[in-house]
This record gives structure tokens, C-alpha cells and sequence, in this order.
């Protein structure tokens, strides 16, 4: 398989010249998942870095009901570890499940690690992902404070319009912080507009 996005993805923030991509991306290890599979499981320290290629996953964490609430989604050529697990080398709380069958490209966290200090560019590529990262959650957690479901719904939609083609409904309502119930009258009022 082509590393091509991958290659493109380490170019995207214009830190990362064409030939640097190539070289970084040789790091790298081909990974499939099939459908239900997990990247991570709770109580395991994340490990794996993940440029997904293609295909549809979701991380997720027990409440304390035993009630599965999503906490992200992640589609093609996004980013899939668990940000505390993989930097600290905790067990994780979350779990990572592919919904669909899934490709992506792999590091580990000592090899990422290695390329952080031998790479000043990789690093500098590496903070601003996290950065990012960091902005879309507090983002995110602002949004379940300060907006209706509705509009947290609208937003998701937005961002990323075929979820609703791979995330049972149950997911998306979870991820949302609505019951199903809940979701299903707001799609129908949008329906209606």
C-alpha cells in the first residue's frame, strides 16, 4: 500500500520538505484493522501512533454506570493514539475500536521518540499536531458547556459528514452527551427545515 497520504499529512504544516516526508514515512509500518478490531484497550499503555489511511474508528471509556460514551472519532487521514497513555506510558482508560475496516501507517512511541530528537523538524511537526489537538478538545468541551445539542450536533456534522454512514447512532448520541432518543428528535427537526 502507498504512503502517499501519509507523505502529505507530514507536509501539511509546511515544517516538512517533500524528501524529509519520504524519509520520515520509511519509519512507518503498514497496519490493518478489521471491523470491531481495537488499536488500544483500557488498562494497556497505548503504544502505537496512528495515521489512518482509511477507514472509520472510534476511542471510548466506561462511565461509571458501565454505559460506553464515545469520546472521538477519527476518519481518514487523521491521527488515532491515546494522547496520556502514549506520552506519560500510563495504562490507558480508553479503549480505540475500529468501525469499519481499517489502514494506517504505525510508529511506535520509542521510535517516535527517537525521530522527535533526531529530527528537529519532525518535532516541530509533532507540537503543532498536538497543538491542534489541544484546540479541537477544549474546543469540544467549551461546545458540551455553551451550545444546545442541536448545534453541537450541526457542528459534528459539519466537521465530519459521513460519520453518520459509519457510526451507529447509539455512538454519535454518546459522543454528544444526548441519549439516542434525543438524537433522533433533533435529526428530525433538521429533516424538517
Amino acid at each position: 500500500m502507498s504512503n502517499e497520504k501519509l507523505t502529505r499529512f507530514l507536509q501539511s504544516t509546511g515544517l516538512i520538505n517533500a524528501g524529509q516526508a519520504e524519509e520520515i514515512a520509511s519509519d512507518f509500518i503498514h497496519k490493518k484493522f478489521d471491523k470491531n478490531s481495537f488499536l488500544l484497550q483500557a488498562g494497556r499503555i497505548s503504544d502505537d501512533y496512528l495515521f489512518l489511511d482509511s477507514g472509520f474508528m472510534r476511542a471510548f471509556a466506561y462511565d461509571t454506570d458501565g454505559h460506553d460514551v464515545t469520546t472521538g472519532f477519527y476518519g481518514s487521514g487523521q491521527v488515532v493514539f491515546e494522547v496520556a497513555s502514549f506520552f506519560t506510558r500510563t495504562p490507558s482508560q480508553e479503549y480505540i475500536q475500529a468501525l469499519t475496516s481499517c489502514q494506517g501507517w504505525s510508529i511506535t512511541h520509542q521510535r517516535l521518540n527517537a525521530l522527535f530528537h533526531a529530527r528537529p523538524e519532525f518535532r516541530e511537526f509533532g507540537r503543532s499536531v498536538l497543538v491542534r489537538g489541544y484546540a479541537a478538545l477544549k474546543s469540544r468541551m467549551l461546545a458540551l458547556i455553551t451550545e444546545s445539542a442541536a448545534a453541537r450536533y450541526e457542528s459534528l456534522l459539519r466537521a465530519s459528514p459521513e460519520i453518520l454512514q459509519h457510526a451507529p447512532l447509539k455512538t454519535v448520541a454518546s459522543y454528544l452527551g444526548i441519549t439516542d432518543t434525543s438524537l433522533s428528535r433533533i435529526r428530525k427537526g433538521a429533516a424538517l427545515r
